[in-house]
C-alpha cells in the first residue's frame, strides 16, 4: 500500500525544535503519493536508491549529486534525500572533527554535509525533508506511541519504524519526476539495516520501472600484486542481496580506470549486466564526475532502467568549471584560520566556496588551513605568505586568540580579510580592542563576566537551555548599506542569508565602534541586527554573521567569495609594489 503523509511542525510538546515530524496520516490535500499506486492523476516519482559497500567515505555523495545533475540537465524535476543511521536527532551538537561540517538549510535545518553536495550540483535547494536520521525517526515512533497512536499493539522495528521511514521518503517525493534517496553509512552495518529494510519494501511497493538501486562499492588496487581486486565488490553486493536488495547498477570506486574484462567479471559474480557495471575512478576535480558519468552512459542506463524519456544533457556548464579549474590564468594563497583544520571536511562548505570563488576570477586558489592555536604558539609569521585570510566560523574559547591576531594582522598590513559568522565576531573584538579604545573587549561566550562584552547573546538566547536546533538558524532577510563594498559584491540592497548562531555584535557598543570607524555595511531590516561590518580604510576587510558558503555553487559562485578572491589576486599583485608585512613574531599570550 501507499502512504498518505502529513508533515507539521513540532510544537513544544516535548519533541526537539526545529524537527519536521511525518506521519502516515490521511491528508485530504497531499492525496496518496506512493508512486505507482498514487491517486488518480497524480504523477508516479521514480526512485533511485544509493547505497555503500566496503568502507565509509566511497563517495556515495558525490555520485548521488552527480547523478541528480545528469538527470536535471535532461530536463527532469529531482531532489536529493540523505537518511543517516546515527541516533542524533541531527548533527547540530557534534564535533566537526567526528561529523564534518553541519550544512544548514533555508528553512533552519542542520544537516549532514552531503546536502551541501546535492545544493552545488543541483539548481534545486534543500530543506528539512531532505535528510532523516535515526534519532529522528525512533523519536517520532516513540512519541506515536506515548500519545497512543499504535492502539496497544506492540511497537516493532518492522512495520513500525520502516514505516515511518517510508513516509519520509514519500513526504520528500511529492510533486517529483525522481527522487533520489542516499543511505548513510556502509552495507554490513546494524544501524543502516532498518532503512534498508525499507527501501526494500518500497521498490516491491511502487513496482517494477519505478525504483533502482544504485551500489557504490570499492575495487581497490593491490600495489603488490600489481592488480585491481574485485572481491570486495563481490562480499558487499553479497551482503546487499541477503538484505533482499539485488542492486542494478555498480559504481565501481578505484584508484585507476575498470576495463572491460575486470567488468565482465565483477558482472559474473555479482549478477548484474554487464553495461551497468561503471568505473569511477579518482579525478582531480569533483565537478568533473558528471562528465565522466556521461561519458560512461550512467545516465542513459538509469533513464533506460526507469523507463524515461528526456533529452539529451546539456553539459556545458559542468564543461567550462573544469576548463578554468584545471587551466587557470592565475593562482592566489588563501589562509583559512580555524580550529578544527584536522579534518578537511569540518569546512567543506567554505573549502568550496573559496574554490568558486577562483573559477568566477579565472585563478586556481591555494588553500592553507592554519591552526588557530598554532598562531597563538608561533605568532603571525605564518600568515605572511598569505595574499588573503579568511577566519572561519567555530564554537568555543580554544584558539579564539590565534584568530584575533590573525584579524590584527590582517587589518594592520592591508591584507584583504573575511570573516564568516565568528569571524565577524572576532573583527569586531580586535577592532574593539586596539582601535575603539576598548582594552579586554571580548566575547561572552569566551568571558562571561568581561569588562566589554562587545559579543553578547542575542536577547531570545538569553534563556535557552537545550543545544540542540536552539540557535538563530535558516534563511533572514538583510539590508546593505549603499556605497559599501558588500553592496557592491551583490549588487543589490537586500539579500537573504543562513544563519547559525547565538552570539551578536552588542548594540550597547555598536556607536562607540562606528564612531572609530568600523562600518556596519549590513543590517536587520528593523536594525536590530548587525548581519555584515567592513573598513572603509582598508582595500578588503569584510565580515558577515551569515553563512554564505551554503549558497555558493560552481556554476554560480556567491558573490563575497567572488570578490574576496578578486581583492586577494589584486593584494598579490600589489605586494611587489609595497614593504613586506610585519609578522608578529612572538607567541600569543
Amino acid at each position: 500500500m501507499g502512504f498518505r503523509v502529513a508533515i507539521r511542525k513540532t510544537s513544544s510538546s516535548g519533541q526537539s525544535p526545529g524537527v519536521v515530524q511525518v506521519t502516515a496520516a490521511a491528508n485530504a490535500n497531499m492525496g496518496n503519493i506512493g508512486p505507482s499506486r498514487g491517486a488518480k492523476g497524480v504523477k508516479a516519482t521514480k526512485f533511485i536508491f544509493v547505497s555503500g559497500g566496503v568502507v565509509s567515505s566511497l563517495g556515495k555523495g558525490l555520485a548521488s549529486a552527480s547523478i541528480g545533475s545528469l538527470l536535471e540537465a535532461r530536463g527532469l524535476k529531482l531532489t536529493i534525500q540523505k537518511l543517516d543511521p546515527y541516533l542524533n536527532v541531527d548533527p547540530g551538537t557534534m564535533n566537526p572533527m567526528q561529523h564534518g561540517e553541519v550544512f544548514v538549510t533555508d528553512d533552519g535545518a542542520e544537516t549532514d554535509l552531503d546536502l551541501g553536495h546535492y545544493e552545488r550540483f543541483l539548481s534545486q535547494r534543500t530543506t528539512r525533508l531532505n535528510n532523516a536520521t535515526s534519532g529522528q525517526i525512533y523519536q517520532t515512533v516513540i512519541h506515536k506511541e506515548r500519545r497512543g497512536e499504535y492502539l496497544g499493539g506492540t511497537v516493532q522495528v518492522i512495520p513500525h519504524v520502516t514505516d515511518e521511514i517510508k513516509a519520509r521518503i514519500y513526504a520528500c517525493a511529492a510533486g517529483l519526476d525522481i527522487l533520489i534517496v542516499e543511505i548513510g553509512g556502509t552495507v554490513g552495518d546494524i544501524e543502516s539495516l532498518p532503512f534498508l529494510e525499507a527501501i526494500r519494501q518500497l521498490r516491491w511497493e511502487v513496482g517494477h520501472g519505478n525504483a533502482i538501486s544504485v551500489h557504490v562499492t570499492l575495487v581497490p588496487y593491490i600495489g603488490t600484486a600489481g592488480e585491481l581486486k574485485t572481491k570486495p565488490t563481490q562480499h558487499s553486493v553479497m551482503k546487499l542481496r541477503e538484505i533482499g536488495i539485488q542492486p542494478d547498477i555498480l559504481l565501481c570506486r578505484s584508484s585507476r580506470p575498470i576495463g572491460p574484462s575486470l567488468k565482465q567479471k565483477i558482472a559474473l559474480f555479482t549478477n548484474v549486466l554487464p553495461d551497468a557495471v561503471f568505473s569511477a575512478e579518482d579525478v582531480g576535480c569533483i565537478y568533473e564526475v558528471p562528465i565522466r558519468f556521461h561519458e560512461q552512459g550512467v545516465d542513459d542506463k538509469i533513464a533506460d532502467l526507469l523507463n524515461i524519456w528526456s533529452r539529451a544533457p546539456e553539459l556545458t556548464g559542468w564543461e567550462q568549471v573544469v576548463r578554468r579549474m584545471k587551466d587557470p590564468k592565475t593562482e592566489v594563497d588563501i589562509a583559512l584560520v580555524g580550529k578544527y583544520v584536522e579534518l578537511a571536511e569540518s569546512y567543506k562548505s567554505l573549502n568550496e566556496a573559496l574554490v568558486h570563488g577562483g573559477i568566477a576570477n579565472e585563478c586556481r586558489v591555494n588553500l592553507r588551513h592554519v591552526d588557530s592555536e598554532e598562531i597563538e604558539r608561533k605568532g603571525t609569521a605564518i600568515l605572511e605568505s598569505a595574499d588573503g585570510i579568511l577566519v572561519a566560523p567555530g564554537f568555543g574559547t580554544r584558539g579564539t586568540e590565534g584568530k584575533i591576531a590573525a584579524a590584527r594582522y590582517a587589518r594592520e598590513n592591508s591584507v584583504p580579510y573575511f570573516g564568516i559568522c565568528l569571524g565577524l565576531q572576532i573583527a569586531v573584538i580586535e577592532f574593539a580592542r586596539n582601535v575603539a579604545g576598548l582594552p579586554g573587549a571580548n566575547s561572552t561566550e569566551f568571558e562571561p563576566n568581561g569588562v566589554y562584552p562587545v559579543i553578547d547573546f542575542l536577547p531570545e538566547q538569553r534563556n535557552v537551555t537545550d543545544k540542540g536546533a536552539t540557535m538563530r538558524l535558516g534563511a533572514y532577510p538583510c539590508v546593505l548599506t549603499p556605497g559599501t563594498k558588500a553592496a557592491a559584491a551583490y549588487g543589490s540592497h537586500e539579500i537573504s542569508e543562513r544563519h547559525r548562531h547565538r552570539y551578536e555584535v552588542n548594540n550597547a557598543f555598536r556607536d562607540r565602534l562606528i564612531e572609530h570607524g568600523l562600518v556596519v555595511s549590513g543590517a536587520s531590516p528593523d536594525g536590530r541586527l548587525v548581519e555584515m561590518v567592513e573598513l572603509k580604510s582598508h582595500p578588503y576587510f569584510v565580515g558577515c554573521q551569515f553563512h554564505p558558503e551554503f549558497k555558493s555553487r560552481p556554476q554560480a559562485p556567491h558573490p563575497l567569495f567572488r570578490s574576496f578572491i578578486a581583492a586577494s589576486l589584486r593584494a598579490r599583485a600589489d605586494k611587489r609594489q609595497r614593504p613586506s608585512p610585519q609578522p608578529e613574531a612572538r607567541a600569543i599570550a
